[in-house]
């Protein structure tokens, strides 16, 4: 089908990769990793690779230590073993034609003493217990309440931040293209940047200004591993998923933008709208007007878009890029099904976390099903 001028499949320079299209998939938690030592494996390559003529994979979140593992399965990238599964991974994904991102991952708080080293509480910027958090800690666990964390230390912040420049480190061994911080879906940096979850009385806490600084830090410190070009970073300004609120997003998020817009990344991913919740109906157009008003790089849209949508919020200028998630999972080769508006394969939910090839690499597709039938 002639394509020319389909919004979705003009390239699009992104850092130093030329994207082919403007289909890009989404982190996604699957909790398929090899135990013990949440390494990937050789069924999480084969995922990874039916997937790459996304224009752009950004990884499953990946924790950068053994501190900021908050859910049972999901792969780390602090080990030489993490390294090497990873890196089959990488090399299916680029025999395959593909880019891939890493995206990298602290919980703070979301987690539990059985996950962490020595039993240890989690950690936030404030000790508040995330009211009807829940995460899984084994395979029979079911989801359990997170308990209170404990607040961090002003003097452990250089650590957090060195946790993220190692995990940039290795993820650049690992063969990746490139980084995404996720600062999105309250997690750790999440959690300093919003007020609802930071009330912090040191430089870290209080004003947007020092909230904004241990994020900031953390994406100071991966830029000096990978280049500004190679970096971006994940938010979701107005998410209620894990607990989280700010009392002002478009002045955060806003503020937020103008900083990373300084240090120059190469994309800031935004999660409009989240099937985990959200404290906005719809798509908060005044927060995405502040981000886009601070921000002159790259502006990725997430949140439960089809491809007509997508289509017109390129062509509007409301997003550059869009991450599918769900529908990814389903479709391993979504963008062709998109080309040629084919019918969608449907995600099968109860599949989504933790089990082995089921609803994992055997969505068929259209190929294959053509081959079928």
């Amino acid at each position: 089908m002639n394509n020319v001028n389909d919004a979705l499949f003009q390239p699009h320079d992104l850092g130093t990769l030329t994207l082919p299209n403007r289909v890009l998939m989404s982190p996604l938690t699957r909790s398929r990793s090899s135990q013990p030592g949440d390494v990937p494996n050789d069924m999480n390559a084969q995922y990874y690779q039916q997937r790459a003529g996304a224009g752009l994979i950004i990884s499953e979140a990946t924790q950068v230590s053994p501190q900021g593992k908050g859910y049972a399965f999901t792969p780390g990238i602090h080990s030489e073993e993490q390294i090497e599964g990873w890196r089959k991974v990488t090399s299916a994904v680029h025999m395959a034609g593909g880019r891939i991102h890493m995206q990298l991952w602290h919980v703070g708080r979301i987690s539990h003493t059985a996950l962490q080293p020595d039993g240890k509480q989690p950690v936030a910027p404030s000790a508040i217990k995330p009211e009807g958090a829940k995460t899984f800690i084994s395979a029979d666990s079911g989801m359990v309440d997170v308990p209170e964390p404990r607040a961090l230390e002003t003097s452990e912040m250089a650590d957090i931040v060195e946790q993220y420049r190692q995990g940039a480190l290795n993820a650049k061994a690992a063969g990746f293209d490139g980084v995404e911080v996720h600062a999105a879906n309250g997690y750790l940096l999440d959690q300093f940047l919003k007020s609802g979850s930071n009330q912090r009385s040191d430089e870290f806490g209080g004003s947007v200004e020092n909230r904004m600084r241990l994020p900031l830090m953390v994406i100071e410190a991966v830029i000096d591993v990978w280049g500004k070009e190679n970096v971006g970073v994940r938010v979701s300004p107005t998410g209620s998923f894990n607990a989280m609120y700010d009392e002002d997003p478009e002045e955060t998020f806003g503020e937020f933008a103008k900083r990373l817009n300084a240090l120059g990344i190469s994309y800031i991913e935004v999660v409009e709208d989240s099937f985990q919740g959200n404290h906005a109906n719809g798509r908060p157009e005044s927060v995405i007007d502040a981000i886009q008003a601070g921000f002159h790089g790259t502006y990725i849209a997430n949140g439960a878009y089809t491809a007509e949508e997508a289509r017109k919020r390129i062509g509007s200028g409301r997003c550059d890029l869009v991450t599918f998630g769900r529908l990814f999972i389903a479709n391993p080769d979504l963008p062709e099904r998109f080309r040629q508006h084919a019918e969608l394969n449907k995600w099968d939910d109860s599949t989504f976390y933790g089990g082995d090839e089921r609803g994992y690499t055997d969505y068929p597709t259209l190929k294959e099903l053509e081959t079928i039938a």
